[in-house]
């Protein structure tokens, strides 16, 4: 049986994960989250994602990029062609499989006809973006856990959703 794949993504109200190659904010406390979550485990992640994320393999983390360019791969750094291949690699590995981005990664992933849980945390603001996650709402999702919080620029909430 496959493992369960789990989404994380921090999203503005506007569904914007990105801009400029970055994230359109700072949030110490999604940051804290998503290293904790994501530690020790297996990251999938496109290119731009893995090359914008210095600790991507720090924190004993695997990471399975989705990118045609070989010359990416090292120790602890797989290299997939399509997601299919990522996912196939990262069920080899011990740990939990953590989907990271990008978008394109992310519309993959929720389309896959296999269980997801979606780490979300949603940023209660509209942001000016050129990245965005792909429409997640529509999907039939059941509530894990919940919990709000803010800092001195913006409330968000930490959700946890399967389907």
């Amino acid at each position: 049986m496959p493992k369960l794949l789990h989404l994380i993504v921090a999203c503005a109200e506007n569904r914007v994960i990105g801009r400029d190659r970055r994230l359109p904010w700072r949030i110490p406390e999604d940051l804290k989250y998503f290293h904790e979550e994501t530690a020790g485990q297996i990251v999938v992640l496109g290119r731009v994602c893995f090359e914008t994320w210095p600790r991507a393999t720090l924190d004993g983390r695997h990471a399975v990029v989705v990118t045609r360019n070989r010359g990416l791969a090292r120790d602890g750094v797989w290299v997939a062609a399509s997601l299919d291949e990522a996912l196939a690699i990262a069920e080899t590995l011990p740990g939990e499989i953590f989907v990271c981005g990008g978008a394109r990664i992310y519309e993959e992933t929720l389309v896959l006809p296999r269980p997801v849980r979606l780490h979300l945390t949603l940023v209660h603001a509209e942001v000016p973006g050129d990245t965005f996650m792909p429409e997640w709402r529509h999907l039939a999702w059941h509530e894990v856990s919940r919990r709000e919080s803010a800092d001195a620029n913006f409330r968000y909430t930490f959700s946890v959703l399967e389907k």
